[in-house]
């Protein structure tokens, strides 16, 4: 068999898999996902009232507000197009400073007892805008204080904002952004 003769077959054999693996295929899952999931496929976002987009339910947002539940601490200043973790260790004096820097925030902005972990350490992302139902109740009585409503009030809310995790061993979660939406809703 010559060259030209084995050539043929291999360049047909490209072309094909190009086209239904690079093509058809990705046009076909990602017109079943939007319609199989509309939101999500096109990025679960939230829009503002005059009707312009205002963010992703799946991407954490830098609140500084105190009237909004503040999400976790992000090591990439919640920069959705450079999402990762500091990948300091446990042992790393940066880490300590961080998070030493971070449970004296929280203190001075009027938290006491336990704090939890996922308040002053950052996600493996950078960009998780979910936090245990426990973070966010520790938040609830400096979000009321700030709207001069009740800390019951503010509570219930985030009761009302749980989200079950299917898998197993995992605490339920709120959604920061949903509930700091929830806060200005009528």
């Amino acid at each position: 068999m010559t060259l030209r003769a084995s050539l043929r077959p291999a360049l047909v054999l490209f072309a094909g898999c190009l086209l239904v693996l690079g093509l058809l295929y990705p046009l076909a899952v990602t017109g079943l996902a939007g319609a199989a999931f509309p939101a999500q496929a096109h990025g679960s976002l939230m829009y503002a009232d005059d009707g312009s987009v205002a963010g992703s339910e799946l991407i954490a947002r830098n609140v500084t507000d105190p009237r909004y539940f503040h999400p976790r601490p992000s090591s990439v200043d919640y920069n959705a197009s450079g999402s990762g973790g500091s990948n300091l260790g446990p042992t790393n004096p940066l880490l300590r400073e961080r998070v030493s820097a971070s449970v004296s925030a929280l203190r001075a902005s009027g938290v006491t007892g336990p704090v939890p972990a996922e308040l002053v350490m950052a996600s493996a992302s950078g960009l998780d805008p979910h936090l245990s139902v426990e973070a966010a109740l520790v938040q609830a009585p400096l979000v009321a204080a700030a709207r001069n409503r009740s800390a019951g009030e503010v509570e219930a809310l985030v009761l009302a904002h749980r989200v079950a995790d299917p898998t197993p061993f995992h605490p339920e979660y709120v959604n920061v952004n949903t509930l700091n939406r929830a806060l200005d809703a009528p």
